[in-house]
């Protein structure tokens, strides 16, 4: 049809032709090495005057090493537990906290009422023929705390001559040492046998002690241990002897009426309870144990 316009063919880009490409790339890299090179020139025209006027440091000669003291005759590496002023450090404080916390049970066993106290309890429950109630811990923590009742004089005694006066800076740790056995070793001495002394010095091959100050502590911890043991065994026999009177009493009666295959602790437990109870039994044995220890606290 003639009325409608001719549209004209669209333009196509003419791609440029290998030697073209070569061109260029050949002059942008020798233009990247011209501005590389120029950099180069213009930073060691800057540092030449400072390299030219540099001079050379000459070598030192090599220093001559300290001789190390040699320790004099009778001298050694020692530790100083005490501080600038003479009063301990916080660390060596919390050394010690952390050992005697560590060291406490072997303390508390051997070194205290705890061991007769505690004997003496199971041996009352052994007798009310209840081997389970009240159970160890209960026991264990009545000790405890008849042990600090009965043993807080000694404790504050150590603790005012000994622990305050080393914590001040007034004494050295030898010396609180030395002074905190002062009152353990009293208190222990004065509820030891002197069988049970002599038997530890005979056993240790030591000849005898002149007083009782010179009696060392290895050989006054194990004797007082025996005599605690051995109070405590008396202590329980008396305990046990009561309750004793009512097992035979009840394996009579039933031997009598014919009931063998019945066993004795099923009726003589109510009336074990019901006797230790009456007697006030507890209260009982807590008084003797204090009154063993002079009352105590």
């Amino acid at each position: 049809m003639r009325g409608r316009p001719r549209l004209a063919p669209p333009r196509v880009a003419r791609a440029r032709g290998p030697r073209e490409g070569n061109v260029q790339d050949h002059a942008a890299r020798a233009a990247v090495v011209l501005a590389v090179a120029a950099l180069v020139g213009v930073t060691l025209m800057l540092l030449s005057p400072a390299l030219a006027h540099a001079a050379p440091v000459p070598p030192t000669d090599p220093v001559a090493p300290t001789p190390v003291p040699t320790p004099t005759q009778g001298e050694g590496v020692t530790v100083e537990i005490n501080g600038i002023n003479g009063s301990p450090s916080g660390s060596i404080l919390t050394l010690l906290g952390i050992t005697l916390l560590s060291v406490a049970p072997a303390l508390l066993l051997m070194m205290s009422s705890f061991t007769k106290i505690f004997v003496v309890l199971a041996m009352a429950r052994n007798a009310l023929s209840l081997p389970s109630i009240p159970p160890n811990q209960v026991l264990a923590g009545l000790s405890l705390f008849l042990s600090l009742f009965i043993m807080w004089p000694v404790l504050t005694e150590i603790n005012t001559v000994a622990v305050q006066p080393y914590v001040d800076g007034a004494i050295t740790f030898q010396q609180a040492f030395d002074l905190g056995q002062g009152p353990l070793r009293e208190w222990m001495l004065a509820y030891t046998r002197e069988e049970d002394l002599a038997l530890m010095t005979r056993a240790s091959d030591q000849p005898n002690p002149d007083d009782p100050a010179s009696v060392p502590m290895y050989t006054l911890i194990p004797a007082f241990m025996i005599s605690e043991l051995r109070a405590a065994f008396i202590i329980g026999f008396v305990v046990f002897v009561p309750f004793l009177i009512i097992d035979l009493v009840v394996a009579s009666a039933l031997m009598a009426m014919g009931m063998m295959m019945l066993p004795p602790v099923m009726i003589s437990l109510p009336f074990k309870i019901l006797l230790f109870i009456l007697v006030d039994g507890w209260g009982l044995i807590i008084r003797s144990l204090l009154e063993s220890y002079g009352g105590g606290g």
